[in-house]
């Protein structure tokens, strides 16, 4: 049995940090070429395998600092069925990778995890799509279809599933209802356009609401990706119950739509200290907004200005 599946240590009080912008980072500051933005092709190396391990660690360490929990995602965003095919793996070359993927986080967390900094393995799922269009599958199509990954990562040592930079409320349906099937604690991020909305017209409101009430309220807790902070902070109220279910933020350094940032050619990493400052607010504003990481253009420089921002220094949690 995974370490955490059954007691997620993120669901308690305190701070957790996840990591930046994995296949921004990747192609625009190391100069690799990730075909269709897929990071987990870099598994199937010795040196894929050391670049990820170099990168995971660059923010193990920060967590390590400040004394906070980590939540390793693996690096298969891409590695579903449909992109799978276009990047030339058989299913069972995909499910091999996909286990890969997580023993590689095994292997960090053997060297990093202390009693203050738990690290929460966590299979990345992405959509089936493009994380910036809508997508037309009903629920009980997305079920089947994410039900592959899911269910490999059950298998593993795996303590959750998270499907980030979903963009309509079946797909997520769907992958909710996968996890459940196969006891797999699930977390669900949305992506939102500037006006704060999913890019079919749905508020995180609706979003939020609608899959809970399709699912029992299955998915352990909701996140938003894939936005700067300026995109949806005007769609968040204090006191609505619906943002009870919403533990996190993982927002794109720039400020740029979807459109801008899918046609740029290079890399807005925005404002790190006026980013911290957004973490901020909105951890104070929103107390259970605790797992804090960074999307499209954000790297560890983005993270450590968060945590200025929103943690107590090392110098003085020992005074």
């Amino acid at each position: 049995m995974a370490k955490y599946r059954n007691r997620l240590p993120q669901l308690e009080d305190r701070t957790f940090l996840s990591d930046g912008g994995m296949e921004t980072t990747l192609i625009f500051h190391e100069g690799m070429d990730l075909p269709h933005f897929a990071s987990f092709v870099l598994v199937s190396t010795e040196e894929g395998r050391a670049r990820l391990t170099s990168y995971y660690e660059k923010y193990l360490a920060i967590a390590h600092d400040y004394g906070v929990g980590f939540v390793l995602d693996s690096a298969t965003w891409r590695a579903n069925p449909d992109w799978g095919r276009k990047l030339g793996y058989s299913a069972a070359a995909l499910k091999a990778i996909n286990v890969a993927s997580i023993e590689l986080l095994e292997r960090l967390r053997a060297r990093w995890e202390t009693p203050v900094t738990p690290c929460v393995i966590s299979g990345a799922i992405g959509p089936r799509g493009d994380g910036y269009k809508a997508g037309n599958m009903g629920a009980d199509e997305a079920e089947d279809y994410h039900s592959f990954q899911i269910a490999t990562f059950a298998e593993t040592e795996a303590d959750m599933v998270a499907a980030y930079t979903l963009t309509n409320i079946n797909e997520a349906v769907g992958v909710a209802r996968a996890a459940k099937a196969h006891a797999m604690p699930c977390m669900i991020s949305f992506t939102v356009e500037t006006d704060g909305r999913l890019v079919t017209g749905k508020t995180l409101r609706e979003a939020i609401e609608t899959v809970d009430e399709e699912t029992d309220a299955s998915p352990v807790y909701y996140m938003i990706n894939c936005a700067h902070p300026s995109h949806f902070e005007q769609a968040l109220k204090a006191g609505e119950p619906w943002l009870q279910r919403v533990y996190g933020v993982k927002a794109n350094a720039s400020a740029k739509s979807h459109a801008e940032l899918d046609e740029s050619e290079t890399l807005d990493a925005g404002d790190p200290f006026d980013l911290g400052q957004r973490y901020r607010s909105l951890t104070r504003s929103f107390p259970k907004m605790r797992i804090l990481g960074g999307c499209c253009g954000t790297d560890h420089h983005h993270i450590a200005a968060i945590c200025e921002a929103c943690l107590p220094s090392a110098a003085a949690r020992s005074a």
